[in-house]
């Protein structure tokens, strides 16, 4: 069985979320979705404000068809190294230091990384923007 790992922050749940898993879980058998814990959503997000608890973001994501399992985590370094996997896939927009380590970790332990394209004209960001107005 190939185990699959994506990871974020899934506040509001929207279609590139919903594309992120669904490429993410053709990958193999099992997705495992690692939700980013609250305390940490601002060290790599300064400023951000989340709509919903971590157990609310996980709750909603643990309901979505194509993921197996969820887990939290601090962030994408540690995760990698605490969550059995083949693949880690994730976002191109996702380039901070710590996913650089994770990305590093994931070669020098021989699992696989899959960077999936965006979802054009959707995001996060795009909706909370939207809403302002």
């Amino acid at each position: 069985m190939k185990k699959i790992l994506t990871v974020g922050v899934f506040d509001l749940l929207h279609f590139g979320h919903m594309e992120l898993f669904r490429k993410a879980k053709a990958l193999g058998d099992f997705l495992i979705v690692a939700v980013q814990e609250d305390a940490f959503v601002t060290q790599f997000k300064p400023g951000t404000k989340l709509t919903y608890t971590e157990e609310q973001r996980s709750y909603m994501v643990a309901s979505i068809r194509y993921v197996d399992q969820v887990v939290l985590y601090k962030t994408a370094e540690s995760i990698v190294k605490q969550v059995d996997f083949d693949i880690f896939a994730h976002g191109p927009d996702q380039t901070n230091s710590s996913f650089i380590a994770a990305e590093k970790w994931c070669k020098e332990h021989n699992k696989e990384v899959v960077v999936l394209p965006r979802t054009e004209g959707i995001s996060t960001s795009l909706i909370k923007e939207i809403l302002k107005k």
